[in-house]
């Protein structure tokens, strides 16, 4: 069985994740994004509000901390055995990724996740949309029409006919009004006043270059996934890089998902609350296992490990 630990990005957060581990010792790495903070995270996690929850700054800490308790009650559940092969995560989930991976300190990435989120809010304002059923050889048609009115790229590519655009108001807006004429079923602006992924970050990926500098990196355990290209980062610098890279740069889920098929990856664990990136692998690779740890009802308020690790693959 090759197993690749994948980790949920900003918008997996909801008032009362992982709700099941509290009180075991995966909890602590909750109460320990808490203490580092010194503010009650683990109470806003647990009860709210969700419009604080919601909040990038909030957000990021809080979902990076219940993904690594994902990953240490499924640790504690099944002594590490079998090891991942490969830690991939959407966006802000790279940073859980690197936890997992051994790469970064919880309490440096859980400051590093508040920084990248002030640093974020604070970057020049602009518009994001997600585009639904547009064939993927209409994208660069796409791109032409938002980059004519602005800046403009593809953030997130996130399953076969579902991307995220993201840039200037004016291009987002654009390129939203044309996808329909395009083939595209809807395309929906979304409620943020951020554009995640595009040049308009470059302010807050200087300031994250800043934040970064001198703090202790590992090589990971095993190698992670680029954000941008599913190249494998194997070395500390690769993923400091990755950290500051991925803010200006695209999300492409889907070539990520096929690299990780191709390399034998037989088996799918999604490692944090909800099932967004469960459903996706679903739909790029319908012949492999994606599994979400996710389940309050399994044994330590996880999916069960026995049955996970004693089913068949593909």
């Amino acid at each position: 069985m090759r197993i690749a630990f994948v980790f949920p990005g900003q918008g997996s957060q909801s008032v009362g994740m992982g709700a099941a581990l509290t009180g075991t010792p995966a909890w602590d790495a909750v109460t320990t994004a808490a203490t580092t903070l010194g503010e009650p995270l683990d109470h806003l996690i647990t009860d709210g509000p969700a419009e604080e929850l919601d909040l990038t700054a909030n957000a990021q800490p809080a979902l990076l901390a219940t993904s690594i308790a994902y990953r240490r009650a499924w640790d504690a559940a099944t002594a590490g055995v079998p090891a991942p092969v490969v830690f991939a995560g959407h966006s802000m989930g790279q940073y859980s990724a690197m936890v997992a991976a051994g790469v970064l300190d919880l309490a440096d990435a859980v400051r590093l996740v508040r920084e990248r989120g002030r640093l974020m809010q604070a970057a020049p304002a602009g518009s994001m949309a997600a585009i639904i059923g547009l064939d993927d050889a209409r994208l660069p048609e796409l791109v032409a029409i938002g980059s004519a009115a602005g800046v403009f790229t593809v953030a997130n590519r996130n399953s076969p006919g579902q991307v995220v655009v993201s840039g200037e108001t004016a291009a987002v807006q654009a390129a939203a009004d044309a996808a329909k004429g395009l083939g595209a079923k809807r395309a929906i602006v979304l409620p943020v006043s951020v554009a995640a992924h595009s040049p308009l970050m470059e302010a807050a990926a200087d300031g994250m270059r800043d934040a970064i500098e001198g703090l202790p990196f590992r090589d990971p355990v095993a190698p992670l996934l680029a954000n941008a290209d599913a190249r494998p980062l194997t070395t500390a610098d690769d993923c400091r890089e990755e950290l500051i890279e991925h803010l200006t740069r695209g999300v492409d889920w889907v070539r990520a998902v096929e690299t990780m098929r191709a390399d034998g990856i037989d088996t799918f664990l999604e490692v944090g609350p909800g099932k967004v990136l469960t459903n996706l692998i679903k739909r790029i690779a319908p012949d492999a296992r994606a599994i979400a740890l996710d389940d309050p009802s399994g044994p330590g308020g996880i999916a069960d490990p026995a049955g996970i690790l004693a089913s068949p693959t593909e």
